[in-house]
């Protein structure tokens, strides 16, 4: 299987310690997704969208452990029941705000991934298709965000 990058993700973080962890505790954060040129036609007509999926390389994630505790809980969860980087494909999914598009590079807001992600495909978000009313938390419900280590968000 071959996987290759279609761009580039740009934001202001640079490590690891400095990235917030989803994107909704990244409100208003800035960053650009520069689409290669040999890929650029596929964003006809994604201005029509408020928000996208990006889908990208966790290419600086760590050691993988099926088991572990997450930014949520002190408990060990398995990796498949979490959103943890340290995976075993290391593909990782945010859902950005796209504020413009400038030829083959995306303005988004929103960004909780590294400065020089590969990017991997990007899906536009539609509500009536991706929002499900009926779906559960499963061991997330009820859990109060808590900062990261060293207290950054």
């Amino acid at each position: 299987m071959i996987i290759e990058a279609i761009g580039i993700i740009h934001t202001p973080y640079k490590t690891k310690e400095e990235c917030p962890i989803q994107p909704l505790y990244a409100s208003g954060s800035p960053g650009s997704v520069e689409v290669f040129e040999e890929y650029g036609q596929g964003l006809k007509d994604i201005e029509g969208f408020s928000h996208i999926y990006l889908i990208y390389l966790f290419d600086r994630s760590g050691r993988i452990e099926f088991v572990r505790p997450t930014f949520l809980d002190d408990e060990p969860h398995g990796i498949y029941a979490s959103r943890h980087p340290c995976r075993p494909n290391s593909i990782g999914l945010s859902i950005v705000k796209l504020v413009r598009r400038e030829g083959n590079v995306l303005i988004i807001e929103g960004t909780d991934m590294l400065d020089k992600t590969p990017l991997l495909d990007i899906k536009p978000y539609i509500p009536r298709f991706d929002a499900i009313s009926s779906a559960s938390e499963g061991w997330t419900a009820g859990k109060k965000w808590r900062p990261k280590p060293g207290g950054r968000e």
